[in-house]
């Protein structure tokens, strides 16, 4: 089994709902999203999966939430919008992106500082 991990940022604003404490109010991130895929078998050329071409689809589906404010694009306007949830959203999007790939999605991890995120894995 191979593991391809890419890496990108976005920067967006968010408020945490039913949060006792100053993250409830409104503030901003440069966030971080880490991508793994895994595969069980390499390609004609010896890749699992391009970078390039993966790190693309990520970004594309970031475009939602890049420079937004979290909480009003669906679904973060009725679910909260924690690292978690994100994870979670940007997970289910892109395992759709790859349908047909041979790779497959294993962990997305979102860090909204250099020292604290989320992640949301796939089932093994």
């Amino acid at each position: 089994m191979y593991e391809v991990t890419v890496s990108t940022q976005f920067s967006a604003a968010h408020q945490l709902r039913c949060y006792d404490g100053k993250y409830e109010n409104l503030h901003g991130h440069n966030w971080t999203a880490i991508v793994t895929v895994v595969a069980k078998e390499l390609d004609a050329m010896g890749v699992g999966i391009d970078f390039v071409m993966l790190k693309d689809k990520v970004n594309a589906l970031l475009k939602a939430i890049d420079y937004q404010n979290i909480n009003e694009v669906p679904p973060f306007d009725t679910l909260n919008p924690s690292a978690e949830n994100i994870a979670r959203w940007l997970f289910e999007r892109l395992e759709k992106e790859l349908t047909g790939h041979a790779a497959r999605v294993r962990r997305v991890e979102i860090r909204e500082f250099d020292h604290s995120g989320a992640a949301y894995l796939g089932e093994s």
